[in-house]
Parts: structure tokens; sequence; C-alpha cells
């Protein structure tokens, strides 16, 4: 039996039982049945209300219920469609996602945010150009919106524009001097350039913004280490995994756009003994013995 019965479904099953049903009890009906769109409509939208509520607590199958359920009941709203197609993003289905994306926006063509969203779920998709021009359409009906500017630098970056990645990124850090991820992408671009010292100096101005960045951290340590500095490189590594464990795992760091350069120099430095204790006391895990040759 299913767990959830659509509000729609009972509206429709009414219908059916009001044929059969003798005709005194008509009078019953009407109530039921001659609720207009308008009515229909705000339930969706209090729905959608519940809906976000839901999500704020990672509620997202509860949440998801009632976002499908929203759309049935106001499809003409943008708002229901836009709130089903993030939740659906949320939870890695990009396809249906980007569908009920692209709904919203039929509704509502000059709303920025479901052109931002739009273009990330296509970053994540590995749409990359398609993600550049969502983004570009989204930044011109409202310009200046730090994370969309991010995104886009991501998705040139992904291109292997990099200019064009770096300009965004500068865009997003000078509408928000805090936003150290920009900064710390900046770095990446710059090290698979071949700038290192560029790169440590933008990673050390992402540090010094956010004293919980293990990124940032990470990634110096890493170049300091590759540079010959070892010992400040592993102490600042040590540092950096203690602040999150997750940076240790070379797949993780390629999904947060680490490039090929500094993935190779960071699977180096994940194989020094001190970096492997350190990741393994992070873990819980015992470090396994260092095999020295005889």
């Amino acid at each position: 039996m299913p767990k959830h019965i659509p509000l729609f479904s009972i509206f429709a099953l009414l219908s059916l039982w009001s044929v059969a049903l003798p005709a005194q009890s008509q009078a019953l009906l009407p109530y039921t049945l001659q609720m207009d769109a308008k009515e229909l409509e705000q339930q969706g939208l209090s729905l959608t209300q519940d809906a976000v509520q839901l999500a704020r607590f990672q509620q997202y199958e509860l949440a998801m219920q009632r976002a499908q359920l929203a759309t049935q009941l106001a499809p003409k709203s943008f708002q229901t469609w836009f709130l089903l197609g993030s939740l659906y993003i949320q939870t890695e289905k990009l396809d249906q996602g980007i569908e009920a994306l692209q709904t919203a926006r039929s509704l509502a063509p000059k709303e920025a945010s479901i052109l931002f969203s739009l273009g990330s779920a296509r970053f994540q998709k590995g749409q990359y150009s398609a993600a550049v021009a969502d983004l570009q359409t989204g930044l011109k009906l409202k310009p200046d919106v730090p994370e969309a500017l991010f995104d886009l630098g991501n998705a040139y970056y992904k291109l292997n524009q990099f200019p064009q990645a770096i300009a965004q990124y500068q865009k997003a850090v000078n509408k928000d001097a805090k936003f150290w991820p920009a900064i710390n992408n900046i770095g990446l671009v710059k090290y698979e350039t071949g700038d290192v010292n560029g790169a440590i100096q933008y990673w050390r101005n992402a540090s010094s913004l956010d004293d919980k960045a293990a990124e940032p951290r990470l990634a110096t340590a890493v170049a300091l280490y590759a540079k010959g500095d070892k010992e400040q490189g592993l102490a600042l590594g040590e540092a950096a995994i203690k602040l999150d464990s997750r940076y240790a795992d070379l797949k993780f760091l390629e999904e947060n756009l680490w490039g090929n350069r500094l993935l190779k120099e960071t699977q180096k430095f994940l194989e020094t003994p001190r970096i492997k204790e350190t990741v393994a006391n992070s873990q819980g895990e015992p470090a396994q013995p260092e095999v020295v040759p005889q």
C-alpha cells in the first residue's frame, strides 16, 4: 500500500463515487468538488512551504512528496517546480531536476535563480558549455551574485578557459571579499598553469579568511612540499587533515576541481609516513607500518 496518497487522487476518487451515489447524497459532495483553481494553488504553495522546512532538516523524501504534490495542485506556479527541481538536484536526480527546472523557467523566464540552479545542475552533469550559457543568462538578469559568478568560473575552469575562470572568480571576490572558495580556486588555476608561487599566495589568503578551511591549507602544504620545503609542508598538511580528513581522498579532491598537476603531487604527499599516520588517526584507523627495504 502506498505510504502517501496525493490529495488530487482523493478528489478524483470523490468524483467517481459521486456517479454511483444516490441522489439524496449529492448535496454532500459540492463542497469538496467545487474547490477552484485559486484554492488549489494556495494549497500547493502551502505545501511548498512545508517542503522547504523539511528540506532544511534534510528530510528530503518527505519534502519531495510535498513538492511533487505541490506541482500538481499549483502547476502554473514556478515556485513549486523550482523547489521540486532543487530537491531532485539535492538528491542527485539530475535529469529529473533539470526537467523540473526547465518547467519553472518556462513559467518565469526572467527569474535568475532558476537559471543559476539550472547552470549548477548542468555543471554536475558535466555539461559545462550549457552551464556557462545558463549562468551567463542568469547573470544578465541579476548581475553580481557571488555564488553564480563562482559557478561560472568553475564551468570555465572545466572548459580549460583559465583567464575567463579567473575573471569570474575575481568578480565574486570583488562582491564578497570574504568569499574564500573563489580565492582558493584562483589558486587552483594558478597551479595548473605553472604559477606555483602565485597559487600559494592565493591559498594563504583563502586560509586567512577561515581558520576552519582545510582545502587551501592542504593545497599550500602540497605545493610547499613539492617545492622542497618538506617540513613546513608536512606540518601544514597534518593540520589540514586534522581539520577535515575528507581532503585526504584523491577522488574527493578531484570532485573539488583539483587539477591533474596538483593531484599528482598530492598523491606523493599522501604517501609520506607522517601524512599516512595523520590520515589513519583522523579516520580512527591504525596506521600501516612502514616497510623499510632491507
